[in-house]
């Protein structure tokens, strides 16, 4: 048999509700239930309750969806929460927080490793960066661990991605490490994860891996040495050009990265002033580099064609040249040496041969240089003394080569 609502405590019906929700006002049902009417489409439950002296409302849920018994119902269950010294409000936002936390927990270290990549590849100014983040994680990481929360990603799991390739693949090994760290860190501050980074290698994968200089030298960019530079140059110049031989000549001599060259604009280019101006964004350092503009640098870029619908100066197949294009140029000449190599064959000549402070060949390079302190007392970048050390770069690589001097080039005998 059907029991009876109490009339007197309860002011409220299911009929009274249907004929109230289309006045706009505040009902009360009693014991702290109130009926809140915000226009016919738009009314829902709330219980009223005053706590320490504080009146609070906490929502029930809409009326649509919840009806007048188990409005009464979630409203009780409030009552008791106070009746035993628990703030219902407070309760409903622990509950809250802890389902998001364990939402949050169910993110696997795929998703989050994506979710890293797209919130700092633009960071990344080198192009193969970018893509060896992506292809080690497709082939070493999420194979193993892909696919689990990265909450709970420990020590062991990471291992198991390291071990197998710490000493065969050192040096992919070392990147791989970062690059999962940086996942996990990322994971931490998103609330993904709580705890120490297990990918860390200071007090903690340090004791358990082998450090990787024992096993495996670094491996250095192959560089030129400075006595064979002009022969190198003579040889490139005198290969038929093409925007290829042109930009591995245009990044000898500035010393500059490929990926700066290869994306290089007419816009950044000052031919009257002899200044290349490299935005910040393409700069590894994230931080506008000027570079000084030797006579030969300027002749060079006199000379390219230029491109309408283009804004490249060293134009590829499709809009700026390729940085394989620029290795190819290389290699047709010599394949024991990197494009990257020039740096340090500058760097070499410029500290063994010339009297330029050790800040200027650096700063010539794009390098940070000294401490926080010391870059902020020197705040110039001491372009002038780059000018004429970037001058007299481009003359020594055109210096006539020595008498007897013989520097081996593919396909000449």
């Amino acid at each position: 048999m059907r029991k009876k609502e109490d009339k007197g405590a309860m002011a409220l019906t299911v009929k009274k509700v249907a004929a109230l929700r289309r006045r706009p006002g505040r009902y009360g049902d009693g014991h702290g239930l109130v009926l809140q009417v915000i226009s016919p489409t738009n009314a829902s439950w709330l219980f009223c309750y005053e706590r320490q002296g504080r009146a609070h409302q906490m929502g029930l849920g809409p009326l649509h969806t919840i009806g007048l018994k188990e409005a009464r119902e979630r409203a009780r269950a409030a009552r008791q929460l106070l009746l035993d010294g628990i703030d219902p409000l407070e309760q409903k936002r622990a509950e809250r927080d802890r389902r998001a936390a364990e939402a949050a927990r169910s993110v696997t270290f795929k998703t989050c490793a994506e979710r890293y990549y797209t919130a700092h590849a633009d960071e990344w100014t080198n192009v193969k960066h970018r893509r060896q983040f992506l292809a080690t994680m497709q082939s070493y990481v999420y194979p193993v661990m892909g696919a689990l929360s990265v909450a709970a990603i420990d020590e062991a799991m990471v291992l198991k991605v390291l071990t197998p390739i710490w000493k065969e693949k050192t040096v992919t090994a070392r990147r791989i490490r970062t690059r999962v760290a940086a996942v996990l860190d990322y994971a931490a501050a998103a609330k993904y994860r709580t705890g120490p980074n297990p990918a860390r290698w200071e007090g903690n994968l340090e004791f358990l891996l082998p450090k990787p200089e024992r096993i495996a030298a670094m491996r250095h960019h192959r560089a030129l040495p400075h006595t064979q530079i002009s022969t190198f140059m003579a040889a490139l110049r005198a290969c038929p050009p093409s925007a290829a031989t042109l930009a591995l000549e245009f990044t000898v001599l500035t010393a500059c990265r490929t990926n700066e060259v290869r994306g290089a604009r007419w816009s950044e280019m000052d031919l009257q002033n002899r200044i290349w101006t490299i935005p910040a964004k393409r700069m590894k350092a994230g931080k506008e580099h000027r570079v000084p503009l030797s006579d030969r640098a300027i002749e060079l870029l006199s000379a390219l064609p230029r491109e309408v619908d283009n804004p490249h100066v060293f134009i590829g197949q499709r809009s700026a040249i390729s940085t394989n294009a620029i290795y190819h140029a290389l290699r047709q000449m010599r394949d024991d040496i990197d494009v990257h190599g020039f740096r340090s064959t500058f760097s070499t000549w410029a500290h063994e041969t010339t009297a330029y402070p050790a800040h200027v060949i650096e700063q010539s390079l794009a390098h940070t240089v000294g401490s926080a302190v010391e870059r902020a007392y020197r705040r110039g970048d001491l372009f002038d003394k780059r000018r004429q050390l970037m001058e007299a770069w481009a003359r020594y690589c055109s210096t006539a080569p020595q008498v007897g001097e013989v520097v081996p080039i593919r396909g000449q005998s």
